[in-house]
């Protein structure tokens, strides 16, 4: 972190902070970034692209008789973060304020990085590269086998928070990964498989995992399931795998639980604390440090995210929350308030979200269905929320019949859609296992923002679900 810290010395953000209460901002925040990013992509055995992208900047944030202004600038010298400064102070004063204080917080002074042994911006181009033309070509397993898709991607992202409350927070988290599809067709029929994995991690992740065994898997998946029927459309009972309930509580639950959505009545689930929505074996919770979630310990207001339990034993216990969204709903802060980059302000977001695991192996939640669908992730294409309804649609992997207790065929094609409330009251059992996971090559977005996020939880039963094929 050296460099950084020489580099926002230099640029004197305290004496912003000054100059901000001096011209008569009640509150002022600054937030430094240095961001980094790498991204390889390698098509059907060729190099296609290797693209980096640095960027650089200082947000400035200035609350005058309760209005907020925002401002932000790459240019580093003095001279313009006492522009920038100035254009906070004119925007927040252009603002009717209604003359409201942040809830108070935990003042945090702290100095944190995730963790990783290798700088993966060390590792020489060739080496990237190499890593990810191997596992393209390990791919090709099959004439059916009609086009593969490789991606290796890293970020490295350095945050500093100061405020003239006396915060003053690094945050430096580093994140890597591989990304494949593989591309199969038989009978003029195509089946699209794409997957990755990603960790907050050096690039000691890369060098340690089996990327062309990886990519050989998905290629076996796809050709299996080009092979495959679509499954009959109709209500099953379910189990669904770490990677659905994952993104399932993401997209369908976790947005209905931020503050801000609450707070304007956008949210299924205003008004519906102390509520029961689901049976007593599902606990949600989000929390900023989770084996294989992203590392995100503050968020970007300086609060320290804490483990936020949002369903206890089925019931919905509290929301989360920024400092805005806590000050209109009475409630405290919980460390989500997370901006995209330096030159966005914190909005309400998730940071790792999951089911907590039960106590059911994965052999018990599906013995007992006589006639059901085994759903799994590998291969999600995504789909559509509508949070206010509270409604899903997914297009997930290919995945398996369950008949008699026991996994059948392959099916291919499978869509997933329904209520997430009714989805909840239907869950009757919860596996033992558990696993969180993030993604380098994408994020969760909100108000044209995008922020990296982790999601996930255990194997889980639900009695009704609506399956369709594609």
């Amino acid at each position: 972190m050296e460099d950084y810290e020489a580099k926002v010395g230099e640029i004197g953000l305290e004496k912003v902070l000054g100059m901000a209460v001096k011209r008569g901002a009640s509150y002022a925040d600054v937030h430094f970034q240095s961001y980094d990013n790498e991204m390889i992509a390698v098509e059907n055995r060729v190099l296609e692209s290797y693209s980096s992208r640095k960027l650089c900047g200082v947000g400035i944030r200035t609350s005058v008789k309760g209005a907020m202004g925002y401002a932000s600038t790459s240019d580093l010298s003095q001279a313009s973060l006492e522009r920038t400064l100035g254009n906070a102070i004119k925007a927040a004063k252009a603002i009717k304020g209604k003359k409201e204080t942040f809830p108070e917080i935990k003042i945090n002074r702290a100095k944190v990085k995730s963790p990783g042994k290798i700088n993966p911006v060390d590792i020489s181009p060739e080496e990237k590269v190499s890593i990810a033309l191997d596992a393209n070509k390990a791919a090709w397993i099959s004439d059916k086998i009609k086009s593969a898709q490789t991606r290796l991607g890293l970020s490295k992202d350095f945050r500093w928070f100061m405020s003239s409350e006396g915060a003053k927070i690094t945050v430096e988290t580093t994140l890597v990964g591989l990304m494949h599809t593989s591309i199969a067709e038989a009978g003029g029929v195509m089946e699209w498989v794409p997957h990755s994995e990603s960790k907050c991690a050096g690039f000691e992740f890369i060098k340690s995992e089996d990327w062309n065994t990886f990519t050989v898997g998905l290629s076996k998946l796809a050709v299996e399931a080009v092979n495959s029927k679509t499954p009959p459309a109709g209500t099953y009972s379910v189990v669904v795998d770490p990677d659905v309930i994952g993104v399932l509580l993401h997209e369908a639950f976790g947005h209905a639980s931020e503050g801000d959505l609450v707070s304007t009545g956008e949210s299924v689930l205003s008004s519906k604390v102390g509520t029961k929505l689901a049976d007593e074996r599902v606990t949600i919770v989000d929390e900023g440090i989770v084996e294989g979630g992203y590392y995100c310990p503050y968020d970007d207001e300086g609060t320290r995210k804490e483990r936020t339990v949002i369903v206890a034993n089925g019931v919905l216990k509290s929301f989360i929350h920024d400092r805005e969204s806590a000050l209109q709903l009475d409630a405290k802060p919980t460390g989500n308030g997370r901006a995209q980059d330096f030159e966005n302000l914190p909005i309400v977001r998730q940071t790792n979200y999951s089911m907590q695991a039960g106590d059911c192996k994965l052999e018990e939640l599906i013995e007992d269905i006589d006639s059901g669908v085994y759903i799994r992730g590998k291969g999600l294409t995504g789909g559509e929320v509508e949070v206010g309804m509270g409604t899903f649609t997914f297009n997930v992997g290919p995945s398996k019949l369950i008949r008699r207790g026991k996994l059948a065929e392959t099916v291919r094609g499978v869509v997933i859609g329904g209520s997430v409330l009714e989805t909840l009251k239907t869950i009757d059992a919860v596996g033992e296992d558990s696993a969180v996971k993030t993604n380098v090559f994408g994020g969760c977005g909100k108000m044209g923002q995008r922020a990296t996020v982790g999601f996930g939880g255990p194997h889980v039963r639900v009695r009704k679900m609506t399956v369709g094929g594609r």
